[in-house]
């Protein structure tokens, strides 16, 4: 489906600020689009995140674990089963020990248990006869299973950042950002974020009870590499306090401060820590840890970042990485299975645009016997953004039972619209829970092609017909000689991520040259204002005309940490993150000279 651009809107007398101290003019209007207005905006230190105490049932929650390791009672951190999850268990874990809690830790195979805290994830806890169980990432939909804790005489903390249900469940507290009550402005915190909160009140409720003081108080600092990774991973939308958050966590990952689990994830990715980037720990870290909770069991991702030993962590992170290979394989098979029925269903519809067609559709629901429950996720995500509908895959769950993962789009809300089917049909959906743009559900398989109808029927009477025309947001034009080295370098520094979307420009070029690259990827040679740029467009197979317009984003050249010439034939650095498939990458060169990339500040400004 093509885009359109669409130029966003900035405010010039905020750019001429920006500009003025010291940012670049594209960067500056950039910036100013995202509303970023003073230096002050661009200063993300931890000194100024947005202080716990807003933050509902925090305080009692504090109370609640201080109790419990004065009497040091037994804790159990039951995780979620995805890179946030993971990365919330090891802060929690690690945290937790630091303070003198006896902590262990249980994270469901999701192919047995399902999500979240169910009554029978409960009964595998209790062989272990914890005092507190202590949820991370996941728990707020959990009614029935804290409800078996507290027959057992299990006492419960949720952790959680999921949106709840119109019932809570009765644990002893409940420590989320989007729980009803909770003023804390920052609703956007990940569940590795929420688990961080938890700690530092937790340290400051120990101070006030006299078991250290601030000099000799734990130093939670040494976990923001961790919570960097699961907050950029979960896609969350980076406000003010997570771009906080990933910036300090980026600083310790570069000055090579970092758990050795997560120092042996960056060796077998082959990315260098010192120039890590906010894509880098989604594209390239997330996946691995995400790998073990999707193919197998997350226990071994968790025990990579928990792992103190270098080789004992370096073997860890190798299987991680083995498994992503395999889960790669999988998604490439399943993607491919997921266009042949797309193309079969447009053909018996019709051309796009008749009735029936995939542009008369709001949504797209896939399902394939044999689907791997573990990878349906990937493949909602990548439909959705070939399409531009919210998109949900299927796989079986058992002999009856189909279990999905969905991805939604900008103004439908993904979770909000399967709650609409819940409530208009009754029975359609055993269970679901989500967020805005993601969300996860189990159904009766026999009930597939009611829920499909539904599903639609739920997009149509919530949303208007205007999301569904996909469009681009460009950052306007650049000139020739304002696609610059410094340019990509002074955007390097600063933390981009879901909702604060890197600089994204558009231009008309001359198409010099175009050839294929490994039958996937479309090299170009093109013309602007007489210069001439190397660019590589991803997953692009089709030629394009002479003259064409571009959305691009522009990008270091560089081999081996060494810049290369714009003629030279030497393998590129491939992007970090995936483009959208109307985007290209431009690399850039300094005019003239083969330059070494200079390491990014680890100060944020610009």
């Amino acid at each position: 489906m093509s885009a359109l651009f669409r130029i966003r809107d900035f405010d010039p007398a905020t750019a001429r600020r920006l500009q003025a101290l010291g940012v670049p003019a594209p960067l500056a209007r950039a910036l100013a689009a995202r509303g970023i207005s003073s230096e002050a905006d661009l200063a993300l230190s931890t000194r100024q995140m947005q202080a716990p105490g807003t933050m509902y049932q925090l305080d009692a929650a504090a109370r609640l674990l201080a109790d419990a390791i004065a009497a040091q009672r037994r804790l159990l951190i039951v995780a979620d089963y995805d890179c946030d999850g993971a990365t919330a268990c090891a802060v929690a874990v690690r945290g937790l020990r630091l303070m003198g809690g006896q902590v262990s830790y249980l994270v469901p195979n999701r192919f047995e248990y399902g999500y979240g805290l169910t009554p029978e994830i409960v009964e595998l806890a209790a062989r272990d006869k914890p005092d507190l169980i202590i949820t991370v990432d996941n728990g707020i939909a959990s009614i029935e299973g804290v409800a078996r804790a507290n027959a057992l005489g299990i006492d419960v903390l949720i952790t959680d950042h999921h949106l709840p249900a119109d019932q809570l469940p009765a644990a002893k507290a409940i420590v989320n950002p989007n729980q009803p009550g909770c003023s804390f402005d920052s609703k956007n915190l990940a569940g590795v974020g929420v688990m961080f909160y938890v700690l530092m009140q937790l340290r400051a409720e120990l101070r006030t009870r006299g078991r250290f003081d601030e000099a000799t108080q734990p130093r939670l600092d040494t976990l923001l590499d961790l919570v960097a990774v699961g907050t950029v991973a979960d896609l969350v939308r980076l406000d003010r306090n997570n771009r906080i958050l990933v910036q300090a966590g980026l600083e310790r990952i570069r000055r090579g401060a970092m758990q050795p689990g997560l120092a042996a994830l960056f060796r077998v990715a082959g990315r260098e820590p010192r120039t890590t980037r906010a894509s880098d720990l989604g594209f390239a870290i997330g996946p691995r840890i995400n790998a073990a909770g999707r193919l197998t069991d997350m226990t071994q991702g968790i025990e990579c970042l928990l792992c103190d030993d270098p080789d004992q962590a370096l073997f860890l992170a190798q299987r991680l990485d083995t498994l992503n290979r395999e889960r790669r394989q999988i998604e490439a098979d399943m993607q491919a299975d997921a266009q042949i029925d797309l193309d079969a269903a447009e053909r018996d519809c019709g051309l796009p645009g008749n009735p029936g067609g995939m542009a008369q559709q709001r949504t797209i629901t896939m399902f394939r016997d044999g689907w791997h429950p573990g990878v349906v996720g990937l493949i909602a995500s990548r439909i959705k953004e070939r399409h531009h509908r919210p998109t949900i895959a299927f796989a079986r769950a058992g002999t009856a039972t189909l279990r999905g993962s969905g991805r939604s789009i900008e103004g439908v809300h993904l979770r909000d619209t399967l709650d609409r089917v819940t409530k208009r049909h009754p029975g359609l959906i055993e269970r679901f829970g989500g967020h805005a743009m993601a969300a996860g559900l189990t159904i009766p398989e026999a009930a597939l092609a009611d829920f499909t109808a539904a599903f639609e029927r739920a997009a149509r009477e919530t949303s208007d017909a205007s999301l569904y025309a996909r469009t681009l947001a460009v950052d306007g034009a650049l000139a020739g000689d304002e696609l610059t080295h410094s340019l990509v370098e002074a955007s390097d520094r600063i933390v981009w991520g879901q909702g604060f979307a890197e600089p994204l420009f558009a231009n008309d070029f001359t198409v010099i040259e175009q050839r294929l690259v490994k039958d996937t990827h479309l090299k170009l040679t093109l013309e602007l204002d007489g210069r001439r740029w190397p660019a590589i467009w991803f997953r692009r197979v089709e030629s394009l005309p002479t003259r064409v317009r571009l959305a691009y984003r522009p990008t270091i050249d560089e081999y081996r940490g060494q810049g290369v010439s714009r003629s030279s034939s030497s393998r590129r650095r491939r992007p970090a993150a995936p483009e959208p498939e109307a985007v290209c990458r431009l690399p850039v060169q300094p005019a003239g000279r083969s330059a070494r990339r200079q390491r990014p500040r680890p100060a944020p400004t610009v």
